[in-house]
């Protein structure tokens, strides 16, 4: 049987901003969790991006 879920932890998804903005196909997404209590806002992180072979900036969407 599956556990019951916590209210506060919800799924979020990263997407790449500088990718966005360079025009070529394809997306850099990352999945993580947060807590929607302790931090309200979008969640920004530095990721690495395989398609441009570099960290970049990845912000919440949606």
């Amino acid at each position: 049987m599956a556990k019951k879920a916590k209210g506060n932890r919800v799924q979020v998804i990263l997407e790449c901003t500088e990718h966005k903005e360079s025009g070529m196909p394809g997306t850099s997404r990352y999945v993580t969790k947060k807590n929607k209590k302790n931090t309200p806002e979008r969640m920004e992180m530095r990721k690495y991006n395989p398609i441009l072979k570099k960290v970049t900036v990845h912000k919440e969407i949606k």
